[in-house]
C-alpha cells in the first residue's frame, strides 16, 4: 500500500502529531476505490496495518498519531489490530460517523480503552446535532479554507473547552501568524512550514556560510580531504558528530586529529556523512520537520531512482531531495540559495525549473508527501512501477532517517 504522514505543529513550530495517509491499491485501477480517499477497507483500519507491520518507532519519536477511521471500522476489533500504545493512537472520525446511539456507545467504549479521539469534516451547520458526539472528542481539526474557524473556535471553547482545536490547511506562514495571534488553537496543519520565499535577504548567518563551504568542498569533483577536515574543525558539534562516526566504524583506533579523522573515514563516506550531517546543523534554526523534509526527500528519491531508470544518477537525485528546501533554509529564492551551493546542472534544472532528467522523480516525491494518490496513482501507471516497491523505498526511507536521527 501507499502510506505517508502529514505534520501537525504547535505555535512554535513543534511537530506534535502526524496524520497517516494510506492508499492500499492504485485508485486508477480500481475506480470504485476513488471518494473513499484513506479509508479504502470496510474493516480493516489501514493506517493501524501499517504501523502493526513497520513499527511506531518509524513513523513517529514520541508524537501521536492520527489514524483514520470510517462508520465501518470503528466497530471492528481495533486492539486486535495493532498493539501500539492506545495513548498515542488518535482515532480520527468523519462526518459517517452518526450522532445515533450505536456510534456514541462505540466511541465511549474507545475512550474508556484508552484511546483519543478527533473530528474532522463537520459543516457548521452540523455542530448542534453532533454536540453529544462533539463531548467526547479530545481533538477537532477545522479546515480553514472550508469554514469561518474564528467563529468556530469562538464556538468550540465556549461548549467544548477541553477540545484541543487543529487549524487546518494553512497555506502559507501570514495565515499561520494570523491565527497564531487570534489563539486559540493546539495544532496547525498545513503546507505553511514548506511554501519557499519568492523575494531573498541579503544576509546569510556566517555559520551557515561555514556549512556552505564545506558542502561545496565534499560535492566538488575529487574534493580534498583535507580540506573538508579543516572546515569540519572550525565547528564543535560537527566535530564530535565526525568523531563519534570514526569510533562506531573503527575498532582500538587512537584518532590523532580531525584530519586523522576525516582519512579514516574515507572519501566516500566522508562525503555521505557530511551532506546529511550538515544538513541537520544548516537547518538548526527551523523547524525540525524542515529537516526530515530535507532528509526523507533525499532518501526517496535515491530509493526512486530504478523505478526511472536512473540507477547511475542515485547519488544526484539524493542531492537535489537534500537540497529541495535549500529556499527556506536559507530564506532566499531556490534559485538564488543555488548560486551558493555547487550543484549538477540537472540538479539546478529540476530544483529551480522543474525540468530535466531529475524533475520527474522531483515531481512524484512531492505529490507522495502530500498524500495525491490520484496522481501517483497516475504516475505509476505510467512509469509501470509495481505498488508495494513504492511502499518498500518510502518506508525503508523512513527506517533510514530513523537511524541517521539516532546517529546524528
Amino acid at each position: 500500500m501507499l502510506v505517508t504522514l502529514v505534520p501537525l505543529f504547535d505555535e512554535e513550530m513543534r511537530v506534535r502529531a502526524y496524520s497517516i495517509f494510506t492508499q492500499k491499491n492504485n485508485i486508477l485501477l480500481n475506480p470504485i476505490l476513488q471518494g473513499t480517499g484513506y479509508n479504502d477497507g470496510a474493516v480493516q483500519i489501514v493506517g493501524l496495518e501499517v504501523i502493526q507491520n513497520v513499527g511506531m518507532e518509524t513513523f513517529s519519536a514520541g508524537e501521536e498519531i492520527f489514524i483514520s477511521v470510517n462508520n465501518i471500522s470503528v466497530f471492528s476489533d481495533i486492539e486486535a489490530q495493532c498493539d501500539a500504545a492506545h495513548e498515542r493512537l488518535v482515532l480520527l472520525l468523519d462526518n459517517t460517523i452518526q450522532p445515533k446511539e450505536i456510534y456514541i456507545n462505540r466511541l465511549k467504549e474507545l475512550k474508556e480503552s484508552g484511546y483519543k479521539l478527533a473530528m474532522r469534516k463537520l459543516a457548521v451547520s452540523q455542530f448542534e446535532e453532533y454536540r453529544e458526539v462533539l463531548s467526547l472528542m479530545d481533538y477537532m481539526l477545522l479546515d480553514h479554507k472550508k469554514i469561518d474557524i474564528s467563529k468556530a473556535r469562538i464556538y468550540f471553547s465556549n461548549l467544548y473547552p477541553n477540545i484541543k482545536l487543529c487549524a487546518g490547511n494553512i497555506q502559507n506562514q501570514e495565515i499561520f501568524e494570523q491565527l497564531k495571534k487570534d489563539g486559540g488553537y493546539q495544532l496547525y496543519e498545513g503546507e505553511f512550514y514548506r511554501v519557499p520565499v519568492t523575494k531573498g535577504q541579503t544576509e546569510v548567518s556566517p555559520l551557515k556560510v561555514n556549512y556552505i563551504e564545506l558542502l561545496n568542498v565534499v560535492n566538488a569533483d575529487d574534493f580534498e580531504l583535507t580540506k573538508a577536515a579543516d572546515i569540519i574543525g572550525r565547528d564543535t558539534a560537527l566535530v564530535i558528530s565526525l568523531l563519534k562516526m570514526v569510533n562506531r566504524m573503527t575498532v582500538n583506533s587512537e584518532i590523532s586529529s580531525i584530519r586523522h579523522a576525516a582519512a579514516m573515514l574515507g572519501q566516500k563516506e566522508l562525503k555521505k556523512w557530511i551532506n546529511t550531517a550538515v544538513a541537520n546543523e544548516l537547518y538548526a534554526d527551523k523547524p525540525n520537520e524542515i529537516t526530515r523534509l530535507s532528509l526523507l526527500r533525499a532518501k526517496f528519491a535515491e530509493n526512486l531512482a530504478p523505478f526511472f531508470d536512473l540507477r547511475a544518477q542515485s547519488s544526484e537525485l539524493f542531492l537535489m531531495g537534500l537540497f529541495s528546501v535549500l529556499d527556506l533554509i536559507l530564506d532566499q529564492t531556490m534559485e538564488e540559495a543555488l548560486q551558493m551551493i555547487k550543484v549538477s546542472r540537472e540538479i539546478r534544472d529540476a530544483l529551480v525549473e522543474r525540468k530535466g532528467v531529475l524533475a520527474p522523480v522531483l515531481k512524484f516525491v512531492l505529490h507522495y508527501e502530500t498524500a495525491d494518490w490520484q496522481e501517483i496513482s497516475r504516475l505509476m501507471i505510467l512509469g509501470n512501477m509495481d505498488l508495494n516497491e513504492v511502499h518498500d523505498a518510502y518506508i525503508h526511507s523512513l527506517r533510514w532517517y530513523r537511524d541517521l536521527f539516532a546517529e546524528l
